[in-house]
């Protein structure tokens, strides 16, 4: 159905579109590739959200040559008017003679109509070259629209023995310094940076993308159940930050929403932040992907809910002892045919430490 070429040119839009890794949020990233006469006349990507999209820019970059031109996309033109008008009408416009794209717009107000826009104008379309590739880019925009929660990752650094902190909660430094680095880049393209009231109180974490340039910060959030955050807490500044909570202290909610962030009030029947019911609100803000870096406590609590769908693990060649803290708050199983299997989905060497990405077997929640 593809010819080599097709793959050589889609994989050109996919290393186009991973260029928005860090600053398209919450859109999708895509990238496109026009090409005339087996040449490529014009290239681009979308940047951040408000801006032109990939197509836009590609047809600018081509100008007269975009017309007769073969457009490989990363993923189906918009059909909708959003920030931006619709693709697929630029692309009918530029009288581009045929269309491939890796895959299907998931969004609803989309999927499958810019195709068929396409198709009624009487553009060849096909989808599907290196669909894999595209929805990898897009874990979280895919997520979203399909589950309506975001993609869930949770890092960790802990030694060969499986702790993260000393007993008295000394924990920097375990891992090396290029393992920090590469933990950044997961900031960098997260939507929103996740942590427990645990931490915040421990370390006073600011949750920011430091080691690596970015021109955006992921949000950050705390799920705090009492609402004990302090006032002067290094991750509030005044950026709209999210503190999800169980407690209704109205003197408490006041004081926070003065220096600029937003308290939800979730609480379950147990008392406890309805975690859940968070993910669902988070995505109703547009996250597409949550970093969570935190605590065994709140770890624990992802995962019973079943809400976690990976996991970085930066193991460091060191060990801690039997008194140190734990990655992970479970409760105790008395049947090994109950464990929570996982699939190890990549592994590699940062620094000195070791990196593993671990998914549930159905590459989705565990």
């Amino acid at each position: 159905m593809f010819s080599p070429t097709d793959y050589r040119f889609m994989a050109q839009a996919l290393r186009l579109a991973e260029k928005g890794l860090y600053s398209t949020s919450p859109n999708p990233r895509v990238g496109c590739v026009l090409v005339r006469d087996g040449q490529v006349v014009g290239t681009g990507w979308h940047e951040r959200a408000g801006e032109a999209h990939a197509e836009i820019n590609a047809l600018a970059a081509a100008g007269p040559a975009a017309r007769g031109a073969l457009a490989y996309l990363t993923l189906e033109p918009c059909s909708h008017y959003g920030r931006t008008p619709p693709c697929a009408d630029a692309l009918v416009q530029a009288g581009v003679a045929k269309v491939i794209t890796a895959m299907q717009d998931p969004n609803p107000l989309v999927a499958g109509r810019g195709c068929a826009l396409l198709e009624e104008a009487g553009i060849e379309v096909k989808t599907g070259l290196m669909e894999a590739e595209a929805k990898a880019l897009n874990i979280g925009f895919v997520s979203r629209m399909t589950r309506g929660r975001p993609w869930v990752r949770v890092k960790i650094a802990a030694s060969l023995d499986g702790k993260t902190a000393l007993n008295n909660g000394s924990s920097q430094w375990i891992t090396s310094a290029a393992a920090r680095r590469d933990g950044h880049r997961w900031r960098a393209r997260s939507c929103a940076v996740m942590t427990g009231i645990g931490t915040v109180l421990a370390d006073d974490p600011q949750l920011t993308v430091r080691h690596i340039h970015t021109s955006r910060q992921p949000m950050p959030v705390v799920v705090d159940r009492g609402l004990d955050i302090p006032l002067d807490a290094g991750l509030l500044r005044g950026a709209g930050e999210l503190v999800f909570t169980a407690a209704a202290s109205e003197g408490k909610i006041v004081a926070l929403r003065d220096v600029g962030a937003h308290v939800i009030l979730l609480p379950d029947s147990a008392g406890n932040v309805d975690l859940a019911a968070m993910m669902r609100r988070l995505a109703d803000l547009e996250i597409n992907e949550v970093l969570v870096e935190a605590g065994s406590g709140l770890n624990g609590g992802l995962i019973q809910a079943d809400l976690v769908d990976e996991f970085v693990i930066y193991l460091a060649p060191c060990l801690i002892g039997n008194a140190a803290r734990d990655m992970l708050k479970l409760p105790e199983l008395s049947n090994l045919e109950d464990k929570r299997a996982l699939k190890i989905h990549n592994v590699r060497a940062v620094g000195q430490d070791i990196r593993i990405i671990a998914r549930g077997p159905d590459g989705m929640a565990t």
